[in-house]
């Protein structure tokens, strides 16, 4: 499909508070299950919303201010709204309550345990945190939205984080704008990515350094990033018009932090160490192998929907039902991903994702 077509950027629909559908549980427990989540309206808004979130970052970028990600005043000259500031303040609190509450000092191998305290503080303050969050005028989406929160940030009982955990926080993002907390608009769409999305980022960043937190089901080698993905799928999209700036680039750190896919690069560098090429394979495979920004922008959503949506391991921890809807289902040719056209015996990943 092209990647100017208008599919992508059909109007994300709204629903009405209050809420009639049943809270979100634990779907997904066979290859069954999975195939069913596929054909699902709600797996259908995640990937509309996704892909409303790239195109709004197309030639925009970032830049740090202090701990903040901002967006750059020279391109874009707009404020947040004050829902976005009350999202920012929310993962304020959260990265806060990392400082109150330090590792422990006994030797732990995997992960240390004052996580589990943090994650317990998260869930008995979540409906705290999200009536402040929402208002009144919202207070009745808390109970959909709890769920996704609490689950954005890792496993308290396995101390690790990952790709559905990431999932779990844009999923999240998208019912706030389902039910129009948020407004899906480009310019709010852009503060999404930009300065939420970021400084959700840095949270998970410092939760992981801080608790030791383990990869969830990382590939090793042969995976994309061993905890994030979205990343480099934002981070591509804001590169995909341009042409002054290769793909090979992200082989010359250091990288500017004004883009999201070289933020995710800079982070690696600073975990990992020895070649590139030997511990960020499928990223050097991309960098050396891939001409443009806009095949890797295409690349990678094939893979997020193979490699994160379409692994039960990943999607069976996300509760699903109620504003991501589970029992209406959609034609799926028709659904707003850029791999639908793909015969369904087609190899979904992308082109440099086949280990060598």
């Amino acid at each position: 499909m092209p990647l100017n077509s208008q599919t992508r950027l059909l109007p994300l629909r709204q629903i009405e508070l209050p809420i009639l559908q049943v809270l979100p549980e634990l779907k997904i427990r066979t290859d069954q299950d999975l195939d069913v989540w596929k054909s699902t309206k709600g797996y259908a808004d995640y990937l509309l919303f996704l892909h409303r979130l790239s195109e709004a970052v197309v030639d925009y970028t970032a830049s740090t201010s202090r701990s903040a990600i901002m967006i750059a005043p020279s391109l874009f000259d707009s404020s947040n709204s004050q829902e976005i500031d009350r999202i920012l303040a929310l993962l304020d609190t959260l990265s806060n309550w990392v400082d109150e509450i330090p590792p422990l000092q006994t030797p732990q191998r995997f992960g240390n345990l004052a996580f589990r305290t943090w994650g317990a503080r998260l869930e008995e303050r979540s409906d705290e945190l999200l009536s402040k969050l929402l208002g009144e005028k919202f207070a009745s989406a808390s109970p959909y939205l709890r769920p996704y929160l609490i689950t954005s940030f890792g496993s308290f009982l396995r101390m690790d984080y990952g790709t559905g955990h990431e999932s779990s926080f844009a999923i999240f993002l998208l019912c706030l704008t389902l039910v129009r907390f948020l407004q899906p608009d480009p310019d709010e769409e852009r503060h999404l990515v930009l300065s939420v999305f970021v400084r959700y980022l840095q949270l998970c960043w410092k939760l992981q350094d801080v608790y030791r937190l383990e990869p969830a089901g990382s590939h090793g080698v042969w995976g994309l990033d061993d905890y994030t993905f979205l990343g480099y799928i934002f981070g591509s999209g804001q590169l995909r018009n341009q042409t002054d700036i290769t793909v090979a680039s992200v082989l010359n750190p250091p990288l500017p932090q004004s883009n999201l896919y070289f933020m995710s690069i800079m982070r690696i560098h600073q975990v990992k160490h020895g070649p590139f090429y030997e511990h960020s394979s499928q990223l050097h495979s991309i960098a050396v192998g891939v001409p443009n920004w806009g095949k890797v922008h295409n690349g990678l959503f094939k893979m997020y929907e193979a490699e994160v949506l379409g692994k039960r391991v990943v999607v069976q921890h996300l509760p699903l039902g109620g504003l991501m809807e589970w029992d209406t289902h959609v034609d799926l040719r028709h659904a707003p991903s850029m791999s639908h056209n793909a015969p369904a015996t087609a190899d979904a990943r992308a082109p440099w994702a086949h280990p060598r």
